[in-house]
C-alpha cells in the first residue's frame, strides 16, 4: 500500500511542475478556433500523449541514467537545481511569458503532440521529477507508486483542459497569477527538499 505522505508530496510535486493553472490558459489560446468536439479530443490526445512519455522515463529513466554513469543520488542534487530554477520562472511570471512564445512560435493544426504533450506537460521538468519519485522507493514499486501519481496530475490536468475556459472566467488574469506565485513557493521548498536528499546519499548532509 502506498504511503499517504509519499502520496501527498510527489502528488503535489508534480502538480507544482506541470502547473496546470499555468499551462491551461496556453491551451485555451491553442484551441480556441476549435469547436467543442475537436477541443475535447485534442486535450485528451495531449495527456495520453504526455501520459506514455512519463511512463517511459518512470520504468527506464534510471537505467539510462546508470547506463551513463550517473547515480540517483547526482540526479537527485540535479534535479531539484532544475525545479528550483522552475520555481523562480513561476514566481518572477518567465515561465508563462515563454510558454506563450512558444506557443505562438509554432502553428500547427493539431498542437496535441507540440507544443502541448511536449513540452509543455512532458517538459524537462515533469521528466526529471517522475524519475526523481520512481527512485524514491526500489524496483518496481518505486516505479508503479510514480506512475499512480502521474496518472492522478494528469487526471486533473485533463480535467482544467475541458474546463479550461470555465476556469479562466473563474479566476480570472489575476487569479491565476497569484495561484501560480504560490505553487511557485511550494515548489522551491520541495526543490530544496530533493537537494538535501541527493546531499545527504553523499553524506554532505545530516
Amino acid at each position: 500500500m502506498m504511503d499517504l505522505a509519499f502520496f501527498i508530496t510527489a502528488f503535489t510535486t508534480l502538480f507544482v511542475v506541470i502547473d496546470p493553472f499555468g499551462t491551461t490558459p496556453i491551451f485555451v489560446a491553442l484551441t480556441q478556433d476549435m469547436d467543442a468536439r475537436t477541443r475535447r479530443k485534442t486535450a485528451i490526445r495531449s495527456c495520453l500523449t504526455a501520459v506514455f512519455i512519463l511512463i517511459a522515463f518512470a520504468a527506464f529513466g534510471e537505467a539510462l541514467l546508470g547506463f551513463v554513469g550517473i547515480s540517483m543520488a547526482a540526479f537527485r542534487v540535479a534535479g531539484g537545481a532544475l525545479l528550483f530554477l522552475t520555481a523562480l520562472d513561476m514566481l518572477f511570471d518567465r515561465r508563462t511569458k515563454r510558454r506563450e512564445d512558444r506557443a505562438e512560435e509554432e502553428e500547427h493544426p493539431d498542437p496535441s503532440v507540440f507544443p502541448l504533450a511536449i513540452p509543455l506537460i512532458a517538459g524537462p521538468g515533469s521528466i526529471a521529477t517522475i524519475i526523481l519519485l520512481a527512485g524514491q522507493h526500489p524496483g518496481v514499486l518505486g516505479i508503479v507508486e510514480a506512475c499512480i501519481v502521474m496518472l492522478a496530475v494528469m487526471s486533473v490536468v485533463l480535467i482544467f483542459f475541458l474546463a479550461g475556459g470555465l476556469i479562466g472566467r473563474i479566476l480570472g488574469k489575476t487569479g491565476l497569477n497569484v495561484l501560480t506565485r504560490l505553487l511557485g513557493m511550494l515548489l522551491a521548498a520541495l526543490s530544496v527538499q530533493f537537494i538535501l536528499d541527493g546531499l545527504k546519499a553523499f553524506g554532505f548532509a545530516s
